[in-house]
């Protein structure tokens, strides 16, 4: 795994992370705010040739409204 590919794996895990602590706590907004932000790593990374199938389990994008 390139150096690249393992930055970009941390930061959707810390994503994901704190998307888990913002469902917790009702804050819908932020709950956006950290899906976006998942959305976009997970774009960055297929724009760079970086399968992301294994990185988060693709039944919870669809019922986070993640996925594409």
């Amino acid at each position: 795994m390139s150096e690249f590919e393992a930055e970009l794996r941390n930061k959707v895990a810390e994503a994901w992370e704190t998307l888990r602590e913002a469902r917790e706590a009702g804050h819908d907004y932020e709950i956006h705010l950290h899906s976006a932000r998942i959305r976009d790593l997970l774009d960055r990374a297929a724009q760079h040739g970086v399968d992301t199938r294994d990185w988060v389990d693709p039944a919870l994008l669809e019922n986070s409204g993640l996925g594409h």
